[in-house]
C-alpha cells in the first residue's frame, strides 16, 4: 500500500456520505424477545427484498422478520413498477408479518404502513409528510422544484408494496434519502435530502419506521381498522381534491375523492353524482389552476 492511500476505497465505506447500514447494531436496538421483530438481516444487494422474503413466507418463515438491502437490482413498486436507486442511498426494507386479523382487513395493511412512514418523517425527519391513496408518501414541493419547471405541489419520496401468499404478508418500503435530484428517476420524487430533512442517517429513520409500524401494527391486531383509518384520512391530501383515477384495463375516471372508506377504498364522485369506491387505481391529482 502506497502512503496516503485510503484503506476504504473499493469497499461500501468510500463514500462517507452513503455508509452502509450496520446489521448488528440494528439487531440490538430492533429484535429480541421483548421487541415486536424477530430477525433483521442487512445484505448489500439482492433482486428485491419483496421476493425473497415472500420465498422465505412460503417456506414457513415465522412472523417479524425483516429483510434490508443497500442495494436492489429489481425492486418493485405498485403495478409493476420498477424501483432502483443508487447504492446506499435510499432504504429498501420489507417485513413478514403473519396478521392475526381477519382476512378483510388486510387491505388497511398497505394504507398502515404509509401512515407509519409519515410517523417517522414527522417525528424524526421533521418534514409535513402526507398521503396521496393508497400508498404513496408525499411531501410539499419546495420552491427550488418549481423554479426548475415542476407544476406539482407534492413529490413523491416514499412507496408501499403489499403483498399476500397464503397467511402471511410481506409489506416493502421503498424510501429516498439521499437521492440528489439527478439521480431521481422521475420529476414528480424527491429525497430526504432535497427537502431539508432533519437527518439523513438512514439508521435512525429505519429505526423510526420499525419502531413506528410495530407499534401500528399491534393497535391494528388489538383494535381493528379503527384507529388507522382515522389517522389515514387525515393525513390523506387525495382527500377533496380533483383527481384522475387510472382503472385496470385501461379505464380512467375523474372526479372527485369524497374520502376513505372503512374497507380503505377510495370514494371518487363523478360529476354525474354518482359516488364509487375503488379498490385499486393509480391516482393523479389535478392541480386547480386556481390555487396554482
Amino acid at each position: 500500500m502506497q502512503p496516503g492511500e485510503d484503506l476504504a476505497q473499493g469497499t461500501p465505506w468510500a463514500d462517507l456520505d452513503r455508509p452502509p447500514l450496520r446489521q448488528s447494531t440494528l439487531r440490538a436496538a430492533l429484535t429480541g424477545p421483548e421487541k415486536h421483530w424477530r430477525t433483521l438481516d442487512v445484505v448489500a444487494q439482492t433482486g428485491s427484498t419483496n421476493a425473497d422474503l415472500l420465498e422465505r413466507a412460503r417456506q414457513g418463515e415465522p412472523h417479524g422478520a425483516v429483510l434490508v438491502a443497500d442495494s436492489q437490482s429489481a425492486g418493485r413498486g405498485r403495478l409493476g413498477r420498477e424501483w432502483v436507486s443508487p447504492p446506499r442511498s435510499g432504504l429498501a426494507v420489507s417485513v413478514l408479518v403473519r396478521p392475526q386479523v381477519s382476512k378483510d382487513h388486510w387491505g388497511w395493511l398497505s394504507l398502515l404502513t404509509g401512515v407509519v412512514v409519515t410517523d417517522a418523517l414527522i417525528r424524526v425527519c421533521g418534514l409535513p409528510a402526507t398521503l396521496k391513496w393508497p400508498n404513496d408518501v408525499l411531501l410539499p414541493a419546495t420552491p427550488k422544484a418549481r423554479k426548475n419547471g415542476y407544476a406539482g405541489d407534492h413529490l413523491k419520496v416514499a412507496g408501499i408494496l403489499a403483498e399476500a401468499t397464503g397467511d402471511a404478508v410481506v409489506i416493502g418500503i421503498g424510501l429516498n434519502v439521499t437521492q440528489t435530484r439527478e439521480e431521481l428517476p422521475v420529476p414528480t420524487a424527491t429525497s430526504l435530502v432535497l427537502e431539508g430533512s432533519a437527518t439523513t442517517d438512514r439508521d435512525t429513520v429505519l429505526r423510526a419506521v420499525l419502531r413506528a409500524l410495530a407499534r401500528r401494527l399491534e393497535e391494528f391486531e388489538e383494535n381493528g381498522p379503527a384507529g388507522t383509518a382515522a389517522t389515514y384520512r387525515e393525513r390523506c391530501s387525495t382527500i377533496g381534491r380533483d383527481v384522475r383515477a387510472e382503472l385496470p384495463g385501461g379505464v380512467s375516471r375523474t372526479g372527485t375523492a369524497d374520502g376513505v372508506d372503512d374497507h380503505g377504498r377510495l370514494l371518487l364522485l363523478t360529476p354525474d353524482g354518482a359516488c364509487s369506491p375503488l379498490s385499486a387505481a393509480d391516482v393523479v391529482h389535478i392541480r386547480n389552476p386556481e390555487t396554482a
